[in-house]
């Protein structure tokens, strides 16, 4: 039997992993999240898959699947506040100082931020007899001041958690290099990653996004301010954590760069084989699908003054240099640059 036909029958789809245990979608992923059903990666490259041995554990576990829905149960700040006697607005201000944490969070149809947080998580909290003060009565003058000048911290809480998640998925360091960065602004990126190469490989395995709206769309717009992080002290302390990820990722092997380019003018007609793991953004006309373009240098378009001629003119009284320009143009090989010595 080959390794493909074992993978297949060891394990299942996410989507009848979660028929076989009962699960909704949404609770299942919640499942995913916090651990409570475990996965793991697709050796075919087709996302994550659930071992048959999981199913079972889970569904051998006391209780099944009543309890195991219950730890996955997410409630948002009405049921919540129900959850933990007290009023919506108490809710809401035990939220923005960070002292219950949400879990999930969705736009609702006036794409207004919906945050979902764990009803067991809240129970625990009401019934811990030193949080009773914060449960009745007036807030702290501390706490009530730090709401005064604006304080929410359900963002910052929840790519935390999060960024956990994301982490507990892999152990490869260049990905996980790469869950620090999706956090962060692709400016506070390129000043830690200066290598291009790194930063495009980086991005490649940038994590998929929470929102599943339309590209530029106000709910696309709304889920990335909320995904990246904006408060200094949680910059700083990813940006710190970018430089050791990358460091650690750079002593396990380096990122993928293009094969240098054959010699021009190669009897053989070889090209460079580009990197798989290079975009296509920005590659020339006729070159493989694979193929990156070089870091901007100094001779190249981008950093060249706009009043210079892209190419040199083909009526040139460097005859020589023009018929092997003009050679190279009508082949249109972007891998074999014409030689431009006089």
């Amino acid at each position: 039997m080959s390794g493909n036909t074992i993978t297949q029958t060891a394990t299942s789809s996410l989507s009848r992993a979660a028929r076989e245990l009962e699960f909704s979608r949404g609770e299942f992923d919640l499942a995913l999240r916090l651990g409570c059903v475990r996965s793991v990666p697709d050796e075919g490259g087709g996302g994550r898959r659930v071992a048959r041995t999981e199913i079972d554990r889970v569904r051998a576990e006391a209780g099944f699947p009543e309890a195991l829905r219950e730890r996955v149960k997410a409630v948002g700040t009405t049921e919540g506040a129900a959850l933990m006697g007290v009023t919506s607005t108490r809710f809401t201000r035990l939220a923005r100082l960070g002292l219950v944490v949400p879990v999930k969070f969705y736009l609702n149809r006036y794409r207004v931020v919906v945050w979902l947080y764990l009803a067991e998580e809240l129970r625990q909290f009401a019934a811990d007899k030193q949080n009773a003060p914060l449960m009745s009565g007036r807030t702290p003058e501390g706490l009530r001041g730090r709401l005064e000048e604006g304080l929410d911290l359900r963002s910052r809480n929840w790519r935390g958690r999060h960024m956990g998640f994301l982490l507990r998925q892999t152990e490869d360091p260049w990905a996980r290099a790469a869950v620090v960065a999706s956090l962060l602004d692709p400016v506070h990126v390129a000043e830690i990653v200066k290598d291009p190469y790194e930063r495009v490989h980086l991005d490649r395995l940038r994590p998929e996004g929470v929102s599943h709206a339309a590209p530029d769309s106000p709910g696309a717009r709304i889920a990335e301010r909320i995904t990246t992080a904006d408060d200094p002290d949680e910059i700083s302390w990813l940006r710190a954590d970018l430089g050791q990820s990358l460091r650690e990722a750079r002593e396990d092997r380096p990122a993928p760069r293009p094969t240098p380019n054959a010699p021009s003018g190669a009897t053989s007609g070889r090209t460079a084989t580009p990197s798989p793991a290079t975009p296509s953004a920005g590659r020339p006309s006729g070159a493989p699908p694979g193929a990156a373009p070089p870091p901007p240098t100094s001779a190249s378009p981008a950093s060249r003054p706009r009043h210079a001629a892209p190419h040199a003119p083909l009526t040139t009284p460097e005859s020589g240099r023009s018929r092997r320009l003009l050679g190279w143009l009508r082949r249109r090989n972007p891998d074999a640059c014409p030689s431009t010595a006089p």
